[in-house]
């Protein structure tokens, strides 16, 4: 199996995944402590830009590694296209 196109940058995305993990079990506490649902919604818009950041990353790293110079051609941006149209369809 190839090699990810993040290998490089893996230890930085395990740091950032790792944050967001933190930042979700801090709303998880702050539902169970009744904190004011505004609060709660401001942390969970946070959450989810910094998923968005992440993705757009791997979504770098995937153009940047695995499709440049590739031989797939459109086999690999049809992949590419379907997993950002998945991504941005919420």
């Amino acid at each position: 199996m190839p090699e990810p196109g993040y290998s490089a940058s893996k230890e930085q995305l395990q740091r950032r995944l790792t944050r967001i993990e933190g930042q979700v079990r801090g709303v998880e506490r702050m539902v169970s402590d009744d904190r004011y649902c505004i609060d709660v919604l401001t942390q969970i818009s946070a959450i989810r830009a910094a998923l968005d950041k992440v993705a757009l990353n791997l979504v770098d790293d995937h153009a940047r590694n695995c499709l440049a110079g590739a031989r797939n051609g459109d086999a690999g941006v049809d992949e590419l296209m379907g997993s950002l149209g998945r991504l941005l369809s919420r």
